[in-house]
């Protein structure tokens, strides 16, 4: 949820990027080694999210320099970001000896049996309210989605194209950052082959959302939908005792139907952006 959100500003700015599942990895495997070395809990959370930020830049300064197809470089990225996930774990899974208390993230602590949610989702939510905030009532937000919408338009109104998309997979990293952290909170170790394929749940998510993979056309609340109609799949296909080859196939349709339904949205549209 916390990464579709991520890929949500990047898809609204007109690009794409599949390198956030293994920027997940990347994340949670800093966060085992922080904690290793002795570091508390936040200052552990606070390296893997600014690797992860860095991270984002690289893959957004490689895009705007090389001026190549965001399809392409995150792609390539995907590989090379698993492959720093599993150099630095030494191709292994990290086990501190100390959680550094991050694991209350993932823990409820409420009585209530109508407050069933973890700091974690809270979390979430919060920061779906503010990426909403961000794209719809910031100067920089508004550019992200000129840019998306039609990057030549936005080019002719003094929007620094490169920048703003670069911008985009910054703040995706950061994004993504926290959801490795979470995800070392779930785990309890650095696992190098994590999230593996996720990020192709959180694209369908997004798109799911009402989210147009032009750029352009986003909706937050509609993401936070997609991730929760994706969970509520897998959890109730767990539930079955479906074997998970079944939850594969079921996932993976689910994405051909939201790239389906975002072509059937792009017929109706006359204008046809600048792509990423």
């Amino acid at each position: 949820g916390i990464g579709a959100l991520g890929v949500a500003i990047v898809i609204v700015s007109g690009g794409i990027d599949l390198a956030v599942g293994s920027v997940v990895a990347v994340s949670c495997v800093v966060t085992a080694l922080a904690l290793k070395e002795g570091a508390p809990g936040p200052v552990a959370a606070l390296i893997a999210i600014a690797v992860a930020t860095l991270a984002g830049a690289y893959n957004g300064l490689l895009i705007a320099a090389l001026r190549l197809p965001a399809f392409i470089v995150t792609l390539g990225a995907m590989g090379f970001w698993r492959g720093v996930a599993k150099w630095v774990s030494g191709s292994t899974t990290v086990v501190p000896s100390t959680d550094g208390g991050l694991t209350a993230l993932v823990r409820i602590r409420h009585a209530d049996p109508w407050w069933h949610l973890a700091p974690a989702a809270i979390l979430w939510l919060a920061l779906a309210a503010l990426v909403a905030l961000i794209l719809a009532r910031t100067v920089p937000g508004r550019r992200l989605v000129a840019v998306g919408s039609n990057a030549e338009a936005a080019r002719r109104c003094s929007i620094s194209v490169p920048r703003t998309r670069t911008l985009a997979y910054i703040l995706c990293g950061t994004l993504v950052g926290i959801a490795g952290v979470v995800q070392f909170a779930r785990l309890t170790i650095g696992d190098p082959t994590v999230a593996s394929g996720e990020e192709l749940r959180m694209i369908a998510a997004v798109v799911i959302g009402g989210g147009s993979l032009r750029g352009g056309r986003v909706s937050i609340l509609g993401t936070v939908a997609g991730v929760l109609l994706m969970s509520f799949l897998t959890n109730r296909a767990d539930a079955l005792g479906w074997p998970n080859y079944v939850q594969e196939i079921i996932t993976g349709h689910i994405i051909i139907a939201a790239v389906l339904i975002d072509r059937l949205r792009a017929r109706r549209t006359p204008i046809e952006p600048d792509g990423a």
